[in-house]
């Protein structure tokens, strides 16, 4: 983290601000991508609940008009799970840009995951994307 804090010039969040700390240090998010995504959080999200300060943030953009990106990394047994299409489809139709299936990730079967093979190059050119092309926010 220390070195992402010094590639940005700011601090690292990864928790919810306490009562009575000052906002958030750092400029408002242009674009909010969340990598790799588990199906719990793809959950999460598609239903708007907020049990991670990721999940919470990327809620917030959503509704905040704040371009989304969002990929996920799931073993095959999991993607099978009926959440996860329906999952997608609602967070595709709130205008979620899901990176997943055929020019996205897709799935490995249980026990053959590949880190190193993950497709980082596809969020970060997506986030591009985005920004691009991007509606001014909410206020």
């Amino acid at each position: 983290m220390a070195d992402l804090e010094e590639l940005t010039g700011h601090p690292v969040r990864t928790q919810w601000r306490r009562p009575g700390e000052s906002v958030a240090p750092w400029p408002p998010a242009d674009v909010i991508a969340v990598a790799p995504a588990t199906l719990n959080s793809i959950s999460a999200l598609a239903l708007g609940l907020t049990p991670s300060y990721v999940v919470g943030v990327a809620a917030e953009a959503i509704g905040a008009g704040v371009p989304v990106v969002v990929m996920p990394c799931v073993k095959t047994t999991l993607a099978a799970h009926p959440a996860m299409d329906r999952s997608v489809e609602t967070l595709r139709s709130a205008g979620v840009r899901v990176l997943y299936g055929e020019g996205g990730f897709v799935p490995n079967p249980p026990g053959q995951g590949r880190p190193e093979e993950y497709p980082w190059r596809l969020v970060l050119d997506a986030g591009e994307h985005a920004l691009a092309n991007a509606r001014p926010a909410k206020p």
